[in-house]
């Protein structure tokens, strides 16, 4: 099992929490080290590695983690679809040896691949000329996903930002956006349950209809929802807070770090997590070990 010492909680101490970020071995620009010292520099105390589709950061982040001092959970964002919405979930005190698992999201990862040619394709008739070869390069060793095709468009003059990237061509509904292959969001939650990980709602504002997919998740082992989200302002939170309490979901959250400077309010600690949130995912995870 991956993690700074999952049996020990983190300390009642005031400080930041960040439980959703990305770095290099999915569609982040940080390394796993590199993100683990930025978020220390930041005086964050604990944080969460969530790749889409892959563990492998997961060692390298915990290993930094523990020379560091932070606090690390180790974790995963799996791929699923939900129609022309996106729902995406987060699995929490994941083990990055875990066979079964990493078979399961090889699996996730390999649609990616078909999905983002898929978008290079569309990008093309209309006039974009991104090749897969330049994704695979800009993307490296990480799961190919969206942000390494939107710095392709920006390299070629078409964008000015991955948010402008995603605003013009790659957003939900806009002219680049091909929708994920069939990986619903309950398959997900199952097979994080069944590694013995803790399921959450990642932005559930994405989802198109929050109580409608809650009332999906939860029979199969969601445990929380992120409501301390980058992007959400103050009201949204509050509002989030009282749906995920009438739910008796742990209320989680995180800036959907993916690398300075990426997308507004996702910077590192942007989120402003408080840290009983990550008290209570230790408490749940210990009580279903």
């Amino acid at each position: 099992m991956t993690g700074a010492n999952p049996s020990t909680p983190p300390s009642d101490a005031t400080g930041s929490v960040d439980l959703h970020t990305h770095s290099t071995y999915s569609d982040g620009t940080l390394t796993p080290s590199a993100l683990v010292a930025e978020a220390k520099r930041r005086s964050l105390r604990v944080i969460a590695l969530t790749d889409h589709d892959t563990l492998a950061g997961l060692p390298e982040a915990e290993q930094a983690s523990r020379d560091t001092g932070l606090k690390f959970i180790p974790g995963v964002e799996p791929s699923t679809n939900s129609g022309s919405f996106e729902t995406h979930v987060l699995g929490y005190y994941v083990n990055s040896s875990d066979v079964v698992l990493t078979a399961q999201l090889s699996e996730l990862a390999a649609q990616r691949v078909t999905r983002a040619e898929r978008i290079v394709e569309r990008l093309n008739t209309l006039g974009i000329p991104v090749t897969m070869e330049r994704v695979r390069e800009i993307a490296g060793t990480g799961s190919i996903g969206r942000p390494h095709i939107a710095r392709a468009i920006i390299e070629l003059g078409h964008a000015e930002s991955v948010s402008d990237a995603f605003d013009l061509f790659l957003g939900t509904s806009r002219p680049g956006f091909v929708p994920r292959e069939r990986a619903l969001p309950e398959d997900s939650v199952r097979m994080l349950v069944a590694a013995g990980a803790l399921p959450v709602l990642a932005h559930p504002l994405s989802t198109g209809d929050i109580e409608g997919m809650l009332n999906r998740l939860v029979p199969v082992g969601l445990v929380g929802m992120e409501v301390y989200y980058g992007e959400y302002d103050v009201a949204t939170r509050n509002e989030l807070a009282g749906i995920a309490a009438r739910w008796n979901l742990i209320p989680t959250g995180g800036s959907d770090y993916h690398g300075p400077g990426f997308k507004e309010g996702r910077e590192l600690g942007a989120a402003a997590v408080p840290v009983s949130v990550s008290r209570r995912l230790h408490e749940r995870f210990e009580l279903g070990r």
